[in-house]
C-alpha cells in the first residue's frame, strides 16, 4: 500500500517513515511509555530503527499493518503514536497507541485514534477493533473507554513484557457499534429466559 496522511481538525497522521527514527528514539526513553507497553527496555537506537523500517514499512508494504505518526497539522514534534495491526483471529484488527510525555492530558490521542478508527473501519472489513493494555495502566483504558471500546474482562496472562507474562485488560469495538457492517452477519446472544421458562426446559 501506498503511504497515505490523514487529518484532523489539529492533526496530521502519516505511517512512520526513516526521518523519524531520531525522534522515535528520544520520545520512547520516557520510563512511563517503557513500563507500560511491550516495547523493548532499555530502548536503543537499532530498536527505532526496527520499528521504522519492518513493522511499520513491512506492515505498509503488506497491508497487515498500520502505525502513524501524530504531528500537529502543518508540522511539528511527534505528538503520538497509533496504530492498527492485524491479529491472529481472523476478521480481528488490533489497536495501539502512546502520547509523548510533554504533550499529554491535551486530547491529541483520542482525537487521532478516533480519525484511525474511522479510517479503519472504512477501508478494512473486520468484525472486531480488538483494544489491550496491561493490567494496571488507567491512562490507556480511559482514552479506550472515550473512544467507545466495550471492556470485556481481563485475560490471564496475555501479554509477555520483558521475559514476564502479565494479566492484560480487553476491550473491543464493533462495527455495529458505529452502525457499520461486519465482515461477518454479527449475531449477539438471545437475553436471558426468565427462570421460570429455563427450569420448564430442563
Amino acid at each position: 500500500m501506498e503511504p497515505f496522511v490523514l487529518t484532523t481538525e489539529r492533526l496530521e497522521l502519516r505511517p512512520f517513515a526513516v526521518d523519524d527514527t531520531d525522534e522515535v528514539l528520544r520520545t520512547v526513553q520516557d520510563p512511563d511509555i517503557l513500563r507500560w507497553t511491550t516495547l523493548p527496555s532499555p530502548y536503543e537506537h537499532r530498536d527505532a530503527v526496527f520499528f521504522v523500517e519492518q513493522i511499520s514499512g513491512e506492515g505498509l508494504r503488506t497491508g497487515t499493518g498500520f502505525h502513524l505518526a501524530v504531528r500537529p497539522r502543518g508540522g511539528g514534534p511527534l505528538l503520538a503514536a497509533v496504530g492498527v495491526a492485524l491479529h491472529l483471529l481472523p476478521g480481528t484488527w488490533e489497536l495501539g497507541y502512546w502520547t509523548a510525555k510533554p504533550h499529554r492530558g491535551r486530547g491529541y490521542l483520542t482525537e487521532a485514534a478516533t480519525e484511525v478508527i474511522r479510517w479503519t473501519f472504512a477501508t478494512h472489513a473486520l468484525d472486531r477493533l480488538l483494544w489491550r493494555a496491561e493490567v494496571g495502566n488507567e491512562p490507556s483504558r480511559a482514552v479506550a473507554r472515550k473512544l467507545g471500546f466495550t471492556m470485556e474482562g481481563t485475560q490471564r496472562a496475555a501479554m509477555v513484557h520483558q521475559g514476564t507474562a502479565r494479566d492484560a485488560w480487553v476491550g473491543s469495538l464493533l462495527p455495529s457499534d458505529l452502525g457499520l457492517p461486519g465482515l461477518h452477519p454479527y449475531l449477539p446472544p438471545a437475553s436471558r429466559a426468565p427462570k421460570s421458562d429455563v427450569s420448564a426446559a430442563l
